[in-house]
């Protein structure tokens, strides 16, 4: 655009907000004006395509700074100032020159076309002279049809539930979006339950030459029957019987792998003890983490006559304190 319409069209009013209006408020009404007139949901409807010229123009200029500033200084000058050849007041070429530092001598005119023609060119081109600065006065920034930037394709949905060792290890699957499309997404080691995995650019295509949208699968990872994770870490219960808890034990335990390592079991080992095997956790690109297997000390819920008597022999030759009396004492304080 280059005429009278820069000191004529209220950008503002267009949109419906105030000359003090947010970025963010500003982006939010362009949004919701743009979704109700956007012509693919007003097919034929003529009125609905200029209004939505009408309101990507003002938002093309008012989103940017230094058109806003630019088109605000320029709304400044008032209303009736008219491109008029010979102008000697307010209002006059010399008006908006000399706002802008651009004037050609104090007693310039315009009266020859070509005069106009430089002039306009200032406002189209950001001619050689300058003209006010970003020299973007009038130019579009894409959308339908050149107005408005240019929207971005939707996203599309899709969900997915793995097991814990495939989650743990990663894998490349094959899915089908929410418009039935298929597709494959390579899951990568350590993904964790409710995480996201956006793969970008491959949703659906922006309907004015914007970027596509992506697609954005959501993974739920199915509970393990022994293995719990903890950050990078993977933990599981072992059970140990008295005497190996009492007198000390080298135990094998399982991994997530299906391999086994060996544990040693120092002896008073109690229940709730965490030992560790380092490296044998989940591993990322951030790290790797560790195997903690807590002990659990498994009481026997048969015995027979010679191990109960066993036992009982050992009650009467085991010390005689009270494992609960520290217990006891840090209740009464």
């Amino acid at each position: 655009m280059a005429s009278q319409d820069w000191f004529d069209k209220d950008f503002y009013a267009t949109l419906g907000v105030a000359k003090d209006v947010s970025d963010a408020d500003l982006k939010k009404t362009y949004r919701k004006l743009a979704r109700k007139y956007h012509p693919d949901s007003n097919q034929g409807d003529t009125a609905a395509e200029a209004k939505f010229k009408e309101i990507s123009e003002a938002y093309a200029v008012l989103s940017d700074k230094e058109q806003r500033e630019e088109y605000d200084q320029l709304r400044a000058m008032g209303s009736g100032a008219r491109f008029t050849a010979g102008g000697q007041g307010a209002g006059g070429f010399e008006d908006v020159f000399s706002m802008f530092g651009q004037g050609r001598g104090g007693g310039a005119r315009f009266d020859q076309a070509g005069d106009f023609d430089d002039f306009f060119t200032m406002f189209d081109r950001g001619g050689a002279s300058g003209g006010f600065g970003t020299g973007r006065f009038g130019q579009t920034s894409g959308g339908f049809r050149g107005y408005g930037g240019p929207t971005r394709g939707a996203d599309v949905m899709a969900r997915t539930t793995l097991d814990f060792a495939t989650a743990a290890g990663g894998e490349t699957i094959s899915l089908q979006g929410e418009d039935g499309k298929p597709f494959k997404v390579k899951i990568p080691a350590g993904v964790a339950d409710g995480q996201k995995i956006r793969l970008r650019g491959r949703g659906r295509p922006s309907t004015d030459g914007g970027e596509n949208g992506d697609i954005v699968v959501q993974v739920s990872v199915r509970p393990h029957p022994v293995f719990v994770r903890d950050g990078l870490n993977i933990r599981l219960t072992v059970p140990v019987t008295f005497t190996e808890a009492v007198l000390g034990a080298t135990i094998e335990v399982p991994t997530l792998g299906g391999e086994t390592v060996k544990l040693r079991v120092a002896p008073g080992t109690p229940s709730g003890r965490v030992l560790r095997v380092k490296g044998r956790g989940i591993k990322t690109q951030k790290g790797t983490g560790d195997l903690l297997a807590e002990v659990q000390v498994a009481v026997p819920t048969h015995l027979d006559d010679a191990a109960r008597e066993a036992l009982e022999a050992f009650q009467a030759l085991e010390p005689k304190e009270n494992p609960r009396a520290d217990l006891m004492a840090k209740a009464r304080v």
